[in-house]
């Protein structure tokens, strides 16, 4: 087996011998100085022979004394305009111009004297017929359901208070100034409005009417029945013959 070493005694087996008195430390070696190295250049000189910077002149403070010459002047350099070239603005296209074709109005054939042209188809100028007009009332056509008459109240007149009781009326002005009343009886008539030129008069069957000519001219309108009302062909001249012949 290994024999373990004691610590109380030497490598020779003996005792160990203690002493009181403790041996000086030795003095210390001084260590040699460092021979200073050459510091390498970490960015070397590529060119291997480098030229001698040429000498620099010496400063030369001017002197107060004697003046310093100035500067030429340099004379002002001429200013180039620059060049404006127009710009090509498109030209329009001019387009025709369309005026429309003006249609004359339809004329109204025999224009004078008239005649009833029911029931063969008719067209006419209505304005121009009801203002060529001069009788009190004459029919310009007349069917099985419908006529239509031309009308001329004087100054002051009027067509008179009437009713029909299975006719059912329209009325237009074309010239002069009017006032209708109408109602459910000939004492009773609560509607009252004036009227003038392109004005339009509805009067249902069975209402009492009248038109005065409230103006200073004549008051020409025409009047649509519907069904037909007068004899196919009346001509009234005046409304004292009108009333005479019994319309």
């Amino acid at each position: 087996m290994f024999n373990q070493r004691d610590p109380n005694r030497n490598f020779d087996g003996t005792p160990p011998t203690y002493s009181k008195t403790r041996p000086p430390n030795p003095a210390p070696t001084p260590l040699p100085k460092p021979i200073p190295q050459p510091i390498p250049n970490p960015h070397p000189n590529p060119h291997p022979n480098p030229q001698p910077r040429p000498p620099r002149p010496p400063h030369h403070r001017p002197n107060p004394a004697r003046p310093v010459p100035l500067p030429a002047p340099v004379p002002p350099q001429p200013r180039h305009k620059p060049i404006l070239r127009p710009i090509p603005i498109p030209v329009p296209v001019p387009q025709p111009i369309v005026r429309p074709v003006p249609v004359p109005p339809p004329v109204l054939r025999p224009p004078v004297p008239f005649t009833d042209y029911g029931p063969n188809p008719l067209v006419v100028n209505i304005e121009q017929a009801t203002l060529a007009n001069e009788m009190y009332r004459q029919t310009l056509w007349t069917g099985p359901h419908m006529q239509s008459t031309l009308m001329t109240i004087p100054a002051g007149g009027d067509i008179g208070l009437e009713v029909h009781p299975e006719n059912d009326q329209f009325l237009r002005l074309e010239q002069g100034q009017g006032l209708v009343q109408m109602g459910t009886s000939r004492e009773h008539l609560p509607y009252s409005q004036t009227v003038f030129a392109n004005s339009a008069v509805f009067v249902p069957a069975g209402t009492w009417h009248n038109i005065k000519n409230i103006g200073s001219e004549p008051m020409k309108l025409y009047v649509i029945y519907a069904p037909s009302h007068h004899p196919h062909g009346t001509v009234h001249p005046t409304k004292a013959i009108a009333e005479q012949m019994g319309d």
